[in-house]
């Protein structure tokens, strides 16, 4: 089992809950984590068990950096808005800097999500 970062930006929403709706049977034998409005919004619509954080302009985007530097997140799913400026871009950096230092398979996209969740890194 591993433990899966699930992020998105605003306008990015529906596409990660669609891209979670398509691979629910192989995301149900993993743990999720997702910042507070994206998780709550998947957890609601797809009825996996999602543990929350802040949302990402309150510090979730930390919380969830802090957990990959303890090594206890395996894989970043973050469909990031690369057209809108966040109120919390040196949040989004750290985050993503993080993933890049610890080797964290990360997925901005739909195509690399897919991808990394059928990859043998989740078998």
């Amino acid at each position: 089992m591993k433990k899966i970062a699930l992020i998105a930006h605003d306008k990015k929403k529906s596409e990660l809950l669609a891209w979670v709706l398509a691979n629910k049977a192989e995301l149900s034998t993993h743990e999720l984590i997702a910042t507070g409005t994206t998780g709550a919004l998947i957890a609601r619509e797809s009825r996996l068990p999602v543990q929350l954080v802040e949302s990402g302009p309150y510090g979730g985007d930390i919380q969830i950096g802090a957990e990959m530097v303890d090594n206890k997140i395996h894989a970043l799913i973050f469909f990031w808005d690369p057209l809108e400026p966040q109120p919390h871009d040196p949040d989004v950096k750290a985050l993503l800097r993080v993933s890049v230092l610890k080797n964290i398979p990360t997925a901005s996209n739909r195509a690399t999500a897919d991808l990394l969740i059928h990859s043998k890194f989740f078998t």
